[in-house]
């Protein structure tokens, strides 16, 4: 990495120093926090996939199929998959891959495509693509969700790089943001950090700022404290 940068933490930097508006946690000393087009991933991406799972109820609404790309720069601190933050870390996204990702989606319970990691924005060769090859084949049938450790606002600088912009034209929801560990929160939606969103793309990119997915709910309590009220009232009665 290049670049003028101040230290925020033991091995993480802040290579936009000064820069405003980066959006919600953007600083932060926990992760690594890029300049507009420091990191290409026409340039970095391996083309590795570290996971691919089939028809998944955790990653984004419905049934679903899910990428795992490996390479991840932020290097969030309690990153949950940081054993696939290495560029080369799994085996190489081959034909054979993406013919079963394409039959899998062809699958008429199957909603859409999960793309995550590892960070996707930083695999564009690989994904874009793919999600160009779904859209011509199922048009907005199926829907694509993204995650990402960018923030949209740092998607949306000038001097990003346009295979972002590519991949997010495609992509119905993205969750963004960097895990930040100070943040963590399980009530959450599908998203580990309450700087974290989720957000309906397709009506940001028309109003030109963030707009929630309208069907976002979060939970009140934890769902095994609730389980256990319950047991403790049947317990009495």
């Amino acid at each position: 990495m290049s670049g003028a940068f101040i230290a925020t933490a033991p091995g993480r930097r802040d290579f936009a120093h000064g820069e405003p508006g980066r959006g919600p946690g953007v600083p932060s000393g926990l992760t690594n926090n890029p300049k507009a087009g420091q990191w290409d991933g026409r340039k970095l991406s391996r083309g590795i996939v570290a996971d691919y799972k089939r028809f998944v109820v955790t990653d984004g609404e419905g049934i679903r199929c899910s990428i795992y790309v490996s390479g991840c720069p932020f290097h969030c601190k309690g990153c949950w998959n940081a054993s696939i933050w290495n560029f080369r870390a799994g085996h190489p996204y081959t034909q054979e891959l993406e013919d079963r990702i394409l039959d899998d989606m062809a699958l008429p319970y199957v909603q859409g495509l999960t793309l995550l990691g590892g960070e996707p924005l930083l695999n564009t060769p690989m994904l874009n693509p793919l999600i160009n090859k779904i859209r011509e084949r199922f048009g907005h049938s199926k829907d694509i969700w993204c995650w990402t450790g960018y923030t949209w606002e740092e998607l949306m600088r000038e001097g990003e790089t346009p295979d972002k912009a590519e991949l997010l034209a495609n992509v119905d929801v993205l969750v963004d943001g960097r895990f930040l560990e100070s943040e963590k929160n399980s009530l959450l939606q599908f998203r580990g950090s309450s700087n974290q969103r989720v957000i309906d793309v397709p009506k940001s990119l028309a109003a030109g700022h963030p707009v929630i997915w309208a069907k976002l709910h979060d939970q009140e309590r934890f769902i095994p404290e609730l389980y256990g009220k319950d047991r403790d009232e049947e317990q009495k009665a």
